[in-house]
């Protein structure tokens, strides 16, 4: 206890109450959601409209496989049922609570790992004043349910690889990303630990769900015939070209509004060209990294690199996807080894910025107006910039030629055992 900084009592009581303030203000945003700054309904409409519609579609033990904007693999049945687990509320309401369930349950893990000796309450003050910067948006998605996933994977992963991995597999059956807060376990026991478990724990969610429900790779044809989405990076190229003549269209399809036209198949083929990239420059950093440089931040900064990269190279970028960032960030930010606090920082402002594109200015995105293009080029460039800074960071914290911990930093060994506790060092020297 004596090793604990000494603001750690009273600022946990101060983060709830910062939690319970900024959450209500958030619902009372959601129930106002018909204000044209806030959408005109739009965002609330997703959850009462769409998700309720496959709701119905789900009880019946099929997936809405003739539905275009069914586009989630089939972990994300179970969480579009769960509402019925409150049988006295509506849809709405339901899916709320439980969301709001999953961010408690996120600010809570956070807050837990804060509070160990040698880490740090940023992490959960990140999550706790980062996610009403989307407004209402987090409670109107699944996306924090999915995010809830990946933090607890992470923050399980030094006392259980077997939780870690099993938590990672049934979060990549939601929504596929939590998968790779895998790439950075520790090389040897852990990651085969790690990995085993995801395998084994994720085939057989897989082998139950399609004994549940008909049809459960219904998402895969869907997902394979998106084009680019209006707020991606391709996207805003797009955008401004129409500025230089280039006659394309917006359109609403496949759940998002998306361009269409002429080249329009060429910039989504080079996102999947740079996806690949991005998936070949994390597997040679694996390759070249010393296992003896690793600290027990390196699987947390690992987890957000990864997921920076495939985010700019998506040829979607929803505002929801802030979620992730936001989640993951703030596990990185638990321990003073982190080597990703300006990039944490770039991501709260990429957050900020995510709001005036949808849902207050997004008629200026829609259009590509010169106000709605410069919105896009900031936000972008800043998750660009975020996910060039992350990797260089992790590449360089890890590499042969990086300097080894101070004995006050030790790595975990790379023979740790799957289960049981080790005590962290009492103090940690941030990294330069």
């Amino acid at each position: 206890m004596m090793n604990r900084p000494r603001l750690t009592r009273p600022a946990v009581p101060a983060l709830a109450a910062a939690w319970l303030l900024s959450r209500a203000l958030m619902l009372w945003l959601l129930a106002h959601s018909s204000l044209s700054l806030l959408g005109g309904g739009a965002v609330s409409r997703e959850v009462w409209g769409l998700y309720g519609r496959w709701y119905e579609v789900l009880s019946h033990g099929t997936f809405p496989a003739h539905d275009p904007l069914w586009q989630y693999p089939p972990g994300a049945g179970p969480v579009l049922l769960s509402p019925a687990l409150l049988p006295g509320l509506t849809y709405l309401q339901a899916f709320v609570v439980l969301t709001l369930l999953a961010d408690a349950a996120i600010t809570l893990a956070l807050t837990r790992a804060g509070t160990r000796p040698g880490r740090t309450l940023r992490g959960a003050a990140l999550w706790t004043g980062g996610l009403p910067l989307l407004l209402h948006i987090p409670f109107a998605r699944y996306d924090v349910q999915a995010t809830a996933f990946a933090v607890i994977a992470l923050l399980t992963l030094q006392r259980s690889t077997r939780a870690c991995g099993a938590l990672a597999a049934l979060g990549a059956l939601v929504k596929v990303w939590p998968a790779l807060v895998l790439v950075g376990t520790r090389k040897g026991r852990p990651s085969r630990s790690a990995w085993a478990w995801g395998g084994g724990v994720g085939a057989a969610a897989l082998v139950l769900l399609t004994a549940s429900f008909d049809h459960p790779f219904a998402f895969l044809p869907q997902q394979g015939g998106r084009g680019v989405q209006i707020e991606s990076l391709g996207g805003t190229v797009l955008g401004l070209a129409t500025h230089a003549g280039w006659p394309g269209e917006v359109r609403y399809q496949y759940g998002a509004m998306e361009f269409t036209g002429p080249y329009v198949s060429t910039v989504a083929h080079v996102s999947l060209a740079l996806t690949a990239l991005a998936f070949a420059a994390l597997l040679l950093w694996r390759f070249r990294s010393a296992a003896g440089r690793w600290t027990e931040a390196t699987p947390y900064d690992a987890a957000l690199t990864a997921v920076l990269l495939f985010t700019i190279t998506s040829r979607v970028i929803s505002p929801q996807y802030m979620i992730w960032l936001l989640g993951l960030a703030a596990v990185c930010l638990t321990s003073r080894q982190t080597t990703q606090r300006p990039v944490a920082a770039l991501i709260v402002l990429a957050t900020a910025v995510s709001t005036v594109v949808f849902p207050a200015l997004y008629h200026q995105v829609e259009t590509s107006t010169w106000a709605g293009c410069a919105l896009m080029v900031l936000r972008n460039g800043l998750l660009v910039a975020a996910a060039t800074l992350a990797f260089r960071r992790l590449w360089r914290s890890t590499g042969p030629c990086a300097p080894r911990p101070s004995s006050l930093e030790k790595p975990l060994p790379a023979s740790e055992p799957d289960l049981g506790s080790r005590r962290l060092p009492e103090r940690a020297a941030s990294p330069s």
